[in-house]
């Protein structure tokens, strides 16, 4: 008899749980493949622009607005690669 009211609690405990559960949003841990593949300081990709890309890595110049830019929106797309966004 205890068993059977056992078995009967776990159940209804176990369908309601399910019944309530709600899906979980999902993850977005992942980057655009500009934003992973940036160089730090590096205004431009080079994906995009590679000379520019290239010439600023050489100048050794340092902007970080594509570092802020990843930074704020992971999924961002700079506006030279035809991204609406703008620097």
């Amino acid at each position: 008899m205890k068993t059977t009211i056992l078995l009967t609690a776990m159940t209804v405990a176990m369908t309601t749980g399910a019944a309530l559960a709600r899906p979980m949003p999902p993850a977005s841990y992942s980057q655009s493949i500009y934003c992973a593949t940036r160089e730090a300081g590096n205004p431009h990709s080079k994906y995009c622009d590679y000379l520019a890309w290239s010439g600023w890595r050489r100048r050794g110049g340092w902007d970080a607005s594509l570092d802020n830019a990843c930074l704020m929106n992971p999924h961002f797309v700079p506006a030279e690669c035809g991204g609406g966004a703008h620097y």
